[in-house]
């Protein structure tokens, strides 16, 4: 009994003394994330066989898994993509470097976000409020690493979660939605299903890419094909993490930096229908 005794207070100071360390201050972390995307390929997958997926699957190896930290202290943080070889070449990814999330600085006190996107040789700054994101908070918990987690879920419509992105089918249903809104329609609003795992054991509202606003740093997060796992943190290391938010860039908003790619996109399509 006493044995049982001595372990509960030995946790309870435990527990007070990392709650302390973590409202220090000086309270900072890094957390390195691993994200695997499953491979979509449409219609298209039917007709290859499995040896044609595989080579495919290497080729797009490294946009397909790929590696990010997260520094942050109890206001901010600055999310950014450890760069890659391609698996084949060698050499980085230009193509999809134009649609892939740049440097991404938040600061939950003021929610505020500013992200740096280079699209076809030019910087922009993007800045604009963060992704407003109703998080319902569930029971069920599981142990990552050292910490133990809760789930969280929530829906985001995907264009607001891809601001940064491209995609075909997008600018279809924008062309499409050109014409209901001719004909006075509701237009229709594709969604993402969202799947985090926080822990109230590091008590700060922060998460890798757009997620935020938990009560405990994100470790875990699913949306559509992609999941996102924290392999390792660090807190409070000896070294010192500055966490500053990007400056270089024409600056826009979220959906002025969509417009601009929408509208460079659709004049390469044009160009490519002209050359035929």
């Amino acid at each position: 009994m006493k044995t049982q005794y001595f372990k509960i207070i030995f946790i309870s100071i435990a527990l007070l003394f990392s709650n302390a360390v973590i409202y220090a201050q000086d309270f900072q972390g890094k957390a390195t994330y691993i994200s695997k995307s499953k491979m979509e390929l449409g219609r298209w997958g039917a007709r290859m066989s499995e040896a044609q997926k595989k080579q495919i699957a290497a080729r797009l190896k490294n946009r397909l898994e790929k590696e990010f930290v997260l520094v942050f202290n109890k206001q901010e943080s600055v999310f950014t993509e450890e760069e890659q070889l391609d698996a084949i070449s060698g050499a980085t990814d230009s193509w999809g470097k134009n649609f892939a999330a740049g440097e991404n600085y938040k600061n939950v006190k003021t929610n505020a976000q500013i992200q740096q996107q280079e699209f076809y040789g030019k910087k922009f700054l993007v800045k604009d409020k963060l992704q407003k994101i109703d998080w319902t908070l569930g029971k069920e918990s599981k142990q990552i690493g050292n910490y133990l987690c809760y789930k969280a879920t929530s829906f985001i419509p995907t264009d607001d979660l891809l601001w940064y992105s491209f995609s075909w089918s997008r600018m279809r249903s924008t062309d499409n939605q050109d014409a209901e809104d001719e004909e006075n329609n509701e237009p229709e609003v594709d969604v993402t299903q969202i799947e985090a795992w926080y822990t109230p054991q590091i008590p700060v509202g922060h998460g890798p890419s757009e997620y935020w606003g938990l009560p405990g740093l994100i470790l875990e997060v699913s949306a559509g094909g992609t999941t996102m796992l924290c392999s390792k943190i660090v807190i409070n290391s000896v070294e010192t993490i500055e966490i500053e938010a990007p400056k270089k860039g024409t600056t826009v908003t979220k959906n002025e930096y969509q417009d601009i790619i929408q509208k460079k996109m659709a004049e390469f399509r044009n160009n490519r229908m002209r050359r035929r």
